[in-house]
C-alpha cells in the first residue's frame, strides 16, 4: 500500500513540474512580441523586422516601395 502511495506522489510531482515548465515557457514566448507596422502601399500589417523602411514609411516589399515612389 505504501508503494502505491509513493508512486502516486511521484507521479503528481512530475505532473506539476511539467505543468510549471510549460507555463514558464509560454510566458517567455509572450515577451518576444514584436511591433507591427502597416505597409504604406497596400495596408498589410507585418512585423517591423520584416518590413522595408523608406522615407519614414514602412513597406511589405521592394515592389511596393518602388511603386509608392512613382
Amino acid at each position: 500500500m505504501s508503494r502505491l502511495l509513493l508512486l502516486i506522489v511521484i507521479a503528481a510531482v512530475i505532473y506539476l513540474l511539467i505543468r510549471f515548465y510549460r507555463k514558464d515557457k509560454h510566458q517567455q514566448d509572450k515577451n518576444l512580441a514584436e511591433d507591427m507596422v502597416r505597409c504604406a502601399h497596400c495596408g498589410v500589417h507585418l512585423p517591423k523586422s520584416e518590413s522595408i523602411q523608406a522615407g519614414g514609411r514602412f513597406f511589405c516589399g521592394a515592389e511596393h516601395r518602388d511603386a509608392h515612389r512613382e
